[in-house]
Parts: structure tokens; sequence; C-alpha cells
């Protein structure tokens, strides 16, 4: 339908907008091409909970890196953040993904964005990395990870990296064969991910919108309460 048309002729015409966009694409269908093993949107759902506690779980790691205790992680504090962890990535990488995180522009990294460049991180290792688990230092997050990349490869039906409004129609009725609702909801879930309204949801777009969704800007929200 219209939007399918609308996702696949911006795609052409402008192709992804950034070098880390396009290799995020490129990645996410390198991955895509082993399929999921998610089977449902309920499935994902069932998974919020356990989901929330493990990326909360990030706060210690977050605050460890914050080293001005500003609420927020600067380029610096980054570049250090990605040597303690031992996670390989060029001087210009990490600035490329601190500006594609960085979704106020404020120069200053907030938890919410922490998490969605960390899982960026894990998207865009190489295989023989992500083997080594204590890469990333934390085994568990990965997982969890795992789990949201899963997830995201399950949505994008025809494996191109993004997720069309259709595809969240197709994966919705999946799950709600034969409720009327089940069209808002999808539409509802699309709009929430849908950032720039360009009817394509990159990985990082689903990901800030997960971030909501499990409630993880409730902690940035009670964060803002006690500092005012």
């Amino acid at each position: 339908m219209g939007a399918t048309l609308g996702r696949s002729e911006s795609f052409k015409q402008g192709g992804p907008a950034t070098k880390l966009e396009a290799k995020m694409v490129d990645a996410m269908q390198k991955r895509a091409s082993g399929g999921s093993s998610m089977k449902s949107f309920n499935s994902i759902i069932l998974k919020f909970p356990k989901i929330d506690e493990s990326l909360r779980k990030c706060k210690t790691i977050f605050e460890e890196f914050d080293q001005d205790s500003s609420g927020a992680i600067d380029p610096q504090e980054l570049m250090h953040c990605f040597r303690k962890l031992e996670i390989r990535f060029s001087d210009e990488e990490i600035n490329d993904l601190f500006k594609a995180c960085d979704i106020n522009e404020d120069m200053g990294m907030r938890f919410n964005e922490f998490i969605v460049l960390l899982c960026l991180v894990y998207l865009l290792q190489d295989p023989v990395a992500k083997q080594a688990k204590s890469q990333m230092g934390f085994p568990q997050l990965e997982s969890t990870f795992e789990t949201l990349v899963d997830t995201f490869v399950f949505l994008d039906k025809n494996k191109d990296g993004y997720v069309s409004k259709n595809e969240m129609v197709h994966a919705i009725n999946e799950t709600t064969s034969g409720e009327r609702s089940s069209g808002r909801i999808a539409m509802k879930r699309f709009e929430e991910m849908d950032w720039d309204r360009n009817g394509m949801v990159s990985f990082k777009e689903f990901l800030f919108a997960f971030t909501r969704w499990v409630g993880i800007d409730d902690i940035e929200d009670e964060d803002d309460g006690s500092d005012e």
C-alpha cells in the first residue's frame, strides 16, 4: 500500500541519511538472514518486564562513566567508557554514535540515550567480537540486546533494515487475528517509533521507542523532578 511505497521510494531516493545508519542497515540485514526466534508480538510484550529490569541495571554503569555526576555523559566521558569496556571503535565511529544518540543535541547523553548507544554498539560489533562475552563487560545485558535485535528482525518482514507501517500491521495481526482494534494498535505503536515521520523506522528509532515502552524514560523524569 501507500506506506510501503513511500518508505521504499524514500530509501531509493536518499538512502540512509548517514554512514552510521548505512552500517546499521547493513548489520541488521546480515542479522536478519538468520531469521528471528520471535513468534508473535505478544511474545515480545511478555518480555518487557525482564528487559526493563535488565536495562535499569545499566544505571550503575551509566553513573560510573558520568564522572562529573552531571546526569549526562559527554563525548570525553564516552571515549573513556569505550576504552574501559574494551569496545574497539575508532574515534570517528564513537563521535558518530554520540551524535546519533544525543537526540536533544545538548552534547550530553542521558540514560535512555546511553542504553540505545550500547545496543547499537552490540549490533555493529563483528561476530567474532560478539562471541567474546567479556567484550562489553556484562553478558546479561548482551542477552537483552540480542532480544531487541531479534524483535526488530521479527518486525522487519522484508529484511531491508527498516520497519514500515504495513510490516507493523502484519506483526500485530499475527497476534490479534480477528480483533478490529489491531490496526489501531499497530498504527499507534508505529507512530511512537517513526520519530521523523518519514514512513520507515530505523533500528535506532525502534530502540528509543522501546525504552519508553518499558518505562526507562520514567527514570529520567524522576531524576529531573528531584533536581528541580
